[in-house]
């Protein structure tokens, strides 16, 4: 099911010393300091190479990248310091179930050739930190092995709908390498390189456009590597929620996973198969899925149509309450007391308050603190599901989504019908939408998800707090960032200062862009060419 990566027998004599498999798709990063892990992985996400590979060609023979080998001695040092620590983790947290030892151990991991579904399961955690391959940098047209970079669940591949999923997706493929490479000419028509503008810079920005335009036909079965660090903690949760997947595809990754983390922090993981608590957790969150899913299933009702974003819930007070809490640590007094207090000013006070806790912002990274996280709002938001892709990484706040399918339709980036492409696009859509239906009668609708192209839409709910509004809504509107996403977290913003009415707060977002842009990648591009210039890189 996994494509094997040839290495020669010097290259693979080095990776053993740093990675705990040199063949598998999943895989942990050993006897590298915490900066290299960090570096590796921040290449990795706009890379079209595996790790190891990258890591052989970019990062071992640089002289300034320290690289620790330990002696003999030393590792037998290190692992008698290795059966200490097992030790107390076996008294403190097996014996006495503290869990908050299980953060103080921690580990990187690469999980490989992983659906975008898959993906999605991986980054569902909050405990962990998660970089994953973009499709803005990288153009999905080349074979990995015989075959485009794509999955075959193990569901459908044993089934009787292989042959044609692999002819369907193959041809949708095509399509999008077709599209991609028609669109780069047509923007490099569209956008003639400026004059200070290096080659480099310009070409990123026009294969930055071309892959944004062209993404929406790529399906969700579309592979992807993820890079995560994460607890001992944070591990063990994810793999006992994997573990109850209703995909194989997540499962088989949760076995790998333990497998490659079980060699470099063992003592963390030992509940997560143990039947009467890994298995026994699993199983509660698999019965609860099935309950869930029986009830809705007697639900008989058709989707209402209603606004691409939607402020389903919102604090009515929060401008009163956020001056309170923005209060409350300069005074002594009780929060009630501040409440009341602040509920008797003007307007015009109020809004003194709220805009000396913002203060004089120089950048978006300047945030106000944590009185912003006092009052919240909801969003139902039914947009394409490549927008929820980069917005689904937010995870400081509550996100849920729904399965991803054709019902919603699709959307269609207007590069689409300046390239000339409509007709192919509809025909694409509509030959997925069918192929959906057939898949989705033979397996059911969470395999079928993998044939859905990015484009379709999805309806997901959002939910949080203004501190949170400031984060997402400044970043996801930042001119170098995708239309699509751009527009839903725009339209968030006018709810707010609109439909909720909290105008203090809206425009204390002073880093919100509505603004619309040509050519989104090239300002971001020529700063980084500064600072790499700067640097002397």
């Amino acid at each position: 099911m996994y494509v094997r990566e040839k290495f020669n027998t010097e290259e693979r004599s080095v990776l053993n010393r740093f990675f705990t498999n040199v063949d598998g798709p999943v895989f942990a990063l050993i006897n590298l300091p915490e900066v290299v892990k960090g570096a590796l992985f921040a290449r990795y996400s706009r890379s079209p190479k595996s790790l190891r590979r990258l890591f052989l060609d970019e990062f071992y023979d640089q002289p300034e990248v320290p690289i620790e080998e330990l002696s003999e001695d030393a590792n037998s040092q290190a692992m008698v310091s290795l059966s200490r620590a097992e030790g107390l983790y076996d008294r403190v947290f097996s014996q006495f179930g503290d869990d908050s030892v299980a953060q103080l151990g921690g580990a990187h991991i690469a999980c490989e050739q992983a659906s975008n579904l898959l993906t999605k399961v991986l980054e569902w955690g909050r405990l962990a930190s998660y970089l994953e391959q973009s499709t803005r940098y990288i153009f999905y047209d080349q074979k990995l092995g015989e075959r485009y970079r794509y999955i075959a669940p193990p569901e459908i591949e044993t089934g009787p709908l292989s042959s044609e999923y692999s002819k369907t997706m193959d041809w949708l493929f095509d399509e999008y390498s077709e599209l991609v490479h028609t669109c780069v000419p047509f923007f490099e028509n569209q956008f003639p390189r400026e004059d200070g503008d290096s080659k480099f810079i310009y070409t990123s920005s026009i294969r930055a456009k071309a892959c944004d335009s062209a993404r929406g036909l790529l399906p969700a079965a579309t592979t992807s590597n993820v890079g995560i660090f994460g607890t001992g903690q944070a591990y063990e949760s994810m793999l006992i929620r994997m573990n109850s997947h209703p995909l194989e595809e997540a499962r088989d990754y949760a076995r790998m996973m333990l497998v490659e983390l079980r060699k470099v922090i063992p003592a963390f993981l030992k509940r997560v198969d143990v039947p009467d608590r890994g298995e026994m957790w699993s199983g509660y969150f698999q019965n609860n899925h099935e309950s869930m899913e029986r009830i809705a299933s007697g639900i008989d009702a058709s989707p209402e149509g209603i606004e691409e974003v939607t402020l389903v819930e919102w604090d009515h007070d929060a401008e009163d309450k956020i001056a309170a809490a923005a209060l409350y640590a300069h005074t002594d007094l009780p929060d009630t007391q501040l409440q009341t207090i602040v509920s008797a000013m003007s307007d015009s006070d109020k809004a003194e308050v709220i805009r000396a806790y913002v203060g004089n912002r120089q950048n978006r990274r300047h945030k106000p603190g944590r009185g912003m996280e006092r009052s919240f709002y909801r969003f139902d938001v039914l947009s394409d599901f490549g927008s929820f892709r980069d917005l689904q990484r937010h995870r400081m706040l509550t996100l849920d989504w729904q399965r991803l399918g054709v019902k919603h339709g699709y959307s269609t980036p207007p590069a689409i019908e300046e390239v000339g492409w409509t007709q192919r696009w509809d025909d694409a859509m509509g030959r997925m939408s069918e192929f959906h239906e057939t898949v989705l009668s033979e397996h059911g609708p969470d395999v079928s998800q993998y044939v859905v192209p990015f484009g379709f839409k999805l309806r997901y709910s959002m939910q949080f707090n203004v501190r949170e509004a400031f984060h997402m809504l400044e970043l996801r509107t930042a001119r170098q960032g995708h239309p699509d996403y751009r527009r839903v977290c725009q339209l968030m913003h006018r709810l707010i200062r609109d439909q909720a009415g909290h105008r203090a707060l809206a425009d204390a977002m002073s880093y919100v862009d509505h603004g619309s842009y040509d050519l989104e990648r090239l300002d971001a591009e020529r700063r980084a060419e500064q600072r790499r210039d700067e640097a002397g890189n």
